[in-house]
């Protein structure tokens, strides 16, 4: 498979996660202020979001941000994922303190789900709030990569 056609399989991935994290966001009220008075629904939605959001972040970070500097010419064989970053900043997607956050309220809610309610609370509510901005990420990188592919007058 070549960039051209894993960049499309990874966007339509991401499209994917894209929709089911909209779908969750439109039926929550915001923001959270009680997680005990939640429906069984609305805490079954929450965990829905949080491991969408988790899936679009590590495809995102993992898969779509190499193969888009590759589909450019940009060689990335042997650079740190910071380079990577580095470069995805330069084309205008994404601030590096910003991704950095995303990351680390994935990490902090998927490998150690807090205890306390409050802080509990305030992590699902930045999930909330992140997802937007994790959504223009992705859309921004498809749109750019059509662009190029407009520019290029073909398919691949």
């Amino acid at each position: 498979m070549n960039t051209f056609e894993r960049l499309n399989t990874y966007f339509e991935e991401a499209n994917k996660h894209i929709e089911l994290i909209l779908e969750v966001l439109s039926e929550l009220t915001t923001p959270i202020k009680n997680y005990e008075n939640l429906s069984k629904l609305e805490k079954f939605a929450i965990n829905a979001l949080i491991f969408r959001f988790s899936k679009l972040q590590d495809l995102v970070g993992a898969k779509i941000f190499r193969n888009y500097l590759e589909f450019n010419g940009f060689n990335t064989a042997n650079i740190t994922f910071f380079d990577i970053l580095k470069e995805i900043e330069k084309e205008g997607i994404i601030d590096i303190d910003s991704w950095m956050e995303l990351r680390e309220l994935r990490n902090k809610i998927a490998h150690d789900y807090p205890q306390d309610l409050e802080d509990m609370l305030d992590s699902i509510n930045l999930f909330i709030i992140k997802s937007k901005e994790l959504i223009d990420i992705s859309n921004k990188l498809e749109q750019k990569y059509n662009e190029v592919r407009r520019k290029r007058g073909s398919n691949n």
